[in-house]
């Protein structure tokens, strides 16, 4: 018979492991926001249904700062004192060998934003939500086909987890479109003179400036200078988040056309049936509303998350991890935000742990951020997978390379 499950509820954490602070808090902060508007829908109607149990759910947030010692110490934390099924992470330099060892000796379940995280060494890590870097191709291949006139392009980016592939992504990116790159600067995360960065970049006259995979201060601060020396060309960004603000301390024909990779929710284009996050525009006004000014490229990815993994433990009919995680894959496809998405990554990655599929290409129109197609990544891979595999392999940003560093250290 139908079991209603009409025992008292109980209480199940969920790990918020990530910068609550510092030049990464728009990565992560509006994701955890995201994560509350999902969490208190989900308890608002009567919580997880697993087997013949309900449970509440509860977020247990941990501010790692971006400092390796916090992360470890902030995974050891959710997994030994307070208990929680699993893990959400934005990953990069937190992703430390040590906080790898804790995740894999207990068997936790870790959903990441950079699949350039994922290794075998650690198979219940995986990418659900967001396939950075890869997704930027969509954009360069979307210029290369309505702007054919752009020839060169300068770019810079941090010298960190974030920055380095995504580099490795446009440098192949670049080359499969056949835009010459013409000069490139990494720099460090505690960078405050973003100035002589864009002189250096607009030395050699580029069509496209290119912000790479930047914090959200730093994509402003070059933006800003790169108004201030009047560049005309096309601007390029994996995020551009408070665009609005950046419309403001430019100008509106400045800002026009700007290219990169995340929408905001209320796009009339996530009413197309392929789009599998529900309700898009509601969950953006109720953001908005609870959240005001603070949308970001994350807002809704942790959220996107927590739904496969709802979907997978109610199927599961529990919260083993390699249970859950085998029934997110089955069949080895999955439903992602953006529509259908293969489980993939398994010669650039070592292991099939992201989410791949189609991801939109967004352009300031007006002064809002309109999607201005859905890009196919494997479609990309396929034609040019010796490229990007060339250029991680240049930055040593292989799994097979990272573990190679990992194990002589």
């Amino acid at each position: 018979m139908r079991s209603f499950g009409l025992e008292s509820s109980k209480v199940l954490k969920i790990g918020f492991l990530a910068p609550l602070t510092g030049p990464l808090k728009a990565w992560s902060a509006p994701g955890l926001n995201g994560c509350q508007i999902w969490v208190d829908a989900v308890n608002a109607a009567g919580g997880i249904k697993v087997g013949s149990r309900r449970y509440l759910v509860e977020l247990v947030p941990y501010d790692t700062m971006y400092q390796p010692e916090r992360a470890f110490a902030g995974a050891k934390k959710l997994i030994l004192e307070d208990g929680v099924k699993l893990i959400l992470m934005n990953g990069g330099n937190d992703l430390t060998r040590e906080v790898r060892e804790i995740i894999s000796s207990h068997r936790m379940l870790v959903a990441g934003l950079l699949p350039s995280d994922l290794s075998p060494d650690t198979p219940t890590l995986l990418a659900p939500s967001e396939v950075h870097p890869i997704y930027n191709v969509t954009g360069v291949e979307w210029l290369k086909r309505n702007k054919p006139h752009l020839k060169t392009a300068a770019m810079c980016g941090q010298k960190d987890l974030f920055g380095l592939p995504s580099i490795a992504t446009y440098r192949a990116a670049f080359e499969a479109a056949g835009i010459n790159l013409v000069a490139e600067r990494l720099f460090e995360p505690d960078t405050t003179d973003f100035g002589s960065i864009v002189d250096e970049l607009m030395a050699g006259n580029p069509d496209i400036l290119c912000w790479d995979t930047a914090y959200e201060p730093f994509v402003h601060e070059l933006t800003i200078e790169a108004y201030k020396r009047g560049f005309k060309g096309q601007l390029l960004s994996c995020t551009c988040d408070n665009y609005q603000e950046l419309i403001r301390r430019t100008s509106p024909e400045f800002m026009e056309g700007f290219v990169f990779q995340f929408p905001d929710f209320d796009d009339p284009r996530l009413s197309d049936p392929r789009v599998n996050f529900q309700d898009a525009n509601t969950f953006y006004e109720e953001f908005c509303r609870r959240f005001p000014g603070t949308w970001s490229a994350v807002s809704w990815e942790y959220a996107s998350t927590l739904e496969l993994w709802k979907s997978a433990v109610q199927r599961a009919r529990t919260f083993e991890p390699f249970s859950v995680l085998a029934f997110m894959k089955v069949g080895g496809i999955g439903q992602h935000a953006f529509g259908e998405a293969t489980w993939w990554g398994k010669e650039l990655f070592g292991i099939d742990n992201a989410l791949v599929g189609d991801w939109p290409v967004v352009t300031i129109v007006d002064g809002r951020a309109r999607i201005q197609e859905f890009g196919s990544i494997t479609a990309w891979w396929s034609a040019n997978r010796p490229v990007l595999i060339k250029h991680m392999r240049a930055l040593d940003l292989m799994w097979d390379q990272r573990e190679h560093l990992a194990a002589s250290t």
